[in-house]
């Protein structure tokens, strides 16, 4: 299986993917500035993954407290680290439930500092496991919407690159390739940082599941000519509402499927969800530096001076969707009632 990140002797263990595919090169940390620079500088990206790497980073904070702290200190520390990992990466929720669910940990065991370095480094694997679990449901209640022989379009990674191991979206085609064998995945390039080129291509081809790597801009002319019957996407971030935050072009590609008609799937674990955001305007999308646009691989395709614009993410209105796939079950709509009965 493929993993994106690992706790190994106190120190958290990341697969840098900015190498990939050229390079398969694993980075050991043993701060967390360490780890939340990582996330900033996409070592490690996807929404389930971050959330993961956070907690272990969080974990790998709080056993570096000097025992001789009094708890005003601790707490202060807690703070100053929960506090840099919410400015990794600021749509990703699953960053923010994971850093909740260590701040409970935190509140229940912070007058021992010995229970609490325990405890954190608990629950942070615990986050990781339960990831895995999650992932591998997903994959089986999303395999029942597919069939021998159909050509699936995917848009960015989400594989086990993304999450702690096995994938949402990709989790699901790699469980329906397991079922039927006779499947042809379409994965676009996802530009600028070419997540799809670089690292679903990667995972596919490790996993012998036949595949044609596609430009963004191909997908309208796919759909057009029958070539593509279902499309599974990943999310960052779903508001109440279903209105669902991913890699930029996702938007596009669910304008392009509902006018051919296309059945167009999210899979996403509840952590996901944000039942405090009502839609999707509400969910703040992260800019990036410029020059992932203006340039690949460190070599300028643009004009010196050339201005750009770098929106990692854009949202799709629930109203195009299909479908979620939670790791409960398929939802179709009413999406706030039935997240409301899933999460609680």
């Amino acid at each position: 299986m493929i993993t994106s990140v690992e706790w190994k002797n106190n120190r958290v263990c990341i697969l840098d993917q900015r190498l990939l595919p050229s390079e398969e090169k694993v980075v050991e940390f043993t701060t967390f500035e360490e780890v939340a620079q990582s996330i900033e500088k996409m070592m490690i990206r996807g929404a389930p993954a971050i959330g993961v790497a956070a907690a272990l980073g969080i974990a790998l904070g709080v056993i570096g407290i000097d025992e001789n702290k009094r708890l005003s200190e601790i707490e202060n520390v807690f703070s100053v680290i929960c506090e840099r990992f919410k400015k990794t990466r600021p749509t990703a929720v699953n960053l923010f439930w994971a850093i909740e669910k260590m701040s409970k940990i935190f509140d229940r065991h912070k007058k021992n500092l010995i229970e609490l370095k325990k405890e954190c480094v608990k629950e942070a694997l615990k986050i990781r496991e339960q990831d895995i679990k999650i992932n591998r449901s997903i994959g089986k209640i999303g395999s029942d919407l597919f069939k021998k022989g159909d050509n699936i379009l995917t848009h960015c990674n989400t594989g086990g690159l993304a999450t702690a191991g096995y994938g949402t979206a990709l989790g699901v085609i790699r469980k329906v390739f397991s079922l039927y064998g006779d499947i042809l995945i379409f994965a676009t390039e996802t530009r600028p940082f070419l997540q799809g080129a670089r690292l679903t291509a990667w995972e596919l081809t490790k996993e012998k599941i036949p595949f044609r790597l596609v430009t963004d801009s191909m997908v309208g002319y796919l759909m057009k000519s029958g070539k593509i019957n279902s499309v599974i996407v990943g999310a960052d971030r779903i508001a109440g509402n279903g209105d669902t935050a991913n890699k930029i072009g996702t938007y596009s590609i669910a304008v392009l499927a509902h006018y051919h008609k296309i059945p167009f799937y999210v899979a996403a674990p509840l952590s996901t969800v944000d039942l405090d955001i009502k839609n999707g305007n509400e969910i703040k999308i992260e800019e990036r530096d410029p020059s992932e646009v203006l340039g690949i691989g460190g070599v300028s395709i643009a004009p010196e001076g050339t201005s750009a614009l770098n929106p990692v993410f854009d949202v799709t209105p629930a109203s195009l969707l299909t479908g979620i796939i939670t790791e409960r079950k398929i939802i179709y709509n009413n999406f706030r009632i039935e997240f409301e009965k899933l999460k609680f």
